[in-house]
């Protein structure tokens, strides 16, 4: 049977009847007595963070739910309620939209976070050197709507700052991303705002998480917002609803 039994390995859970161990834990010593921030933390990491920890971490799920349905995922969440998709469907035709430029720029942050940390060179030259390879958008600088501030990341980065003052963080990210901000800033010669996804790619470098991971804890987080517009748009009707009023037309290029 090993052939069977070994087609998939876990660490993950334990689990036959009457018993279910997540990560060692027995699923009714975790029921009421650990948050869902730490529940995620658990079983993606394996181990058990620290209430300060969890709180930083919960901060940073609770930053990034929403943004509104200009934003495609949750425009494309609340057509498909229209088309007569049920709530699980909606959800999963909006996540699948979360890719490299709309939901991926905290993984792509993270990553360039690391890259300049690791650099031989002085910040422009590192990040002149990231530009030359990614391209010119720094990820989790400059936004569409909030200019010159995003009013998420001065509230995650002064949480930041206080996880580093008692110890449960270093920093180090922290002041990267400020002088990011700061030499951007000067290049573009105008104030940039640091966006959700910079400073969600703090707290997440900060706690050590892999970069590919900021992606993931993003589709858990602006899952929340998904849920609720497209339940919100279940209640409110609308049938066959496309991305503009009837009465629009898109631009057409004559042959």
């Amino acid at each position: 049977m090993s052939d069977v039994s070994d087609w998939w390995r876990t660490s993950i859970i334990e689990m036959e009847p009457g018993r279910i161990n997540l990560r060692g834990h027995p699923v009714q010593d975790l029921i009421g007595n650990v948050s869902f921030a730490q529940m995620i933390w658990l079983m993606v990491r394996g181990d058990m963070p620290s209430q300060a920890q969890a709180a930083l971490f919960e901060a940073a799920l609770v930053s990034a739910v929403d943004h509104g349905p200009q934003a495609p995922s949750i425009a494309a969440a609340r057509m498909a309620v229209t088309c007569g998709l049920d709530l699980n469907n909606a959800m999963a035709s909006a996540v699948n939209m979360l890719g490299d430029v709309h939901g991926g720029a905290g993984q792509q942050a993270v990553e360039m976070y690391h890259f300049v940390r690791s650099h031989s060179g002085d910040l422009g030259a590192a990040l002149t050197d990231w530009q030359a390879e990614h391209g010119k958008i720094l990820p989790g600088f400059g936004h569409r709507f909030h200019k010159p501030t995003d009013p998420r990341a001065p509230r995650l980065m002064a949480l930041v700052r206080e996880a580093a003052a008692q110890g449960v963080v270093d920093g180090g990210f922290a002041d990267l991303a400020e002088g990011i901000q700061a030499w951007v800033s000067d290049q573009k010669g105008r104030p940039l705002a640091m966006n959700i996804d910079g400073a969600t790619a703090v707290i997440y470098a900060e706690l050590g998480f892999d970069a590919p991971l900021a992606r993931g804890l993003f589709c858990l987080s602006r899952s929340v917002g998904i849920l609720a517009h497209a339940w919100e748009q279940t209640q409110q009707g609308g049938r066959n609803k496309g991305p503009t009023p009837p009465s629009y037309r898109w631009t057409y290029d004559k042959p």
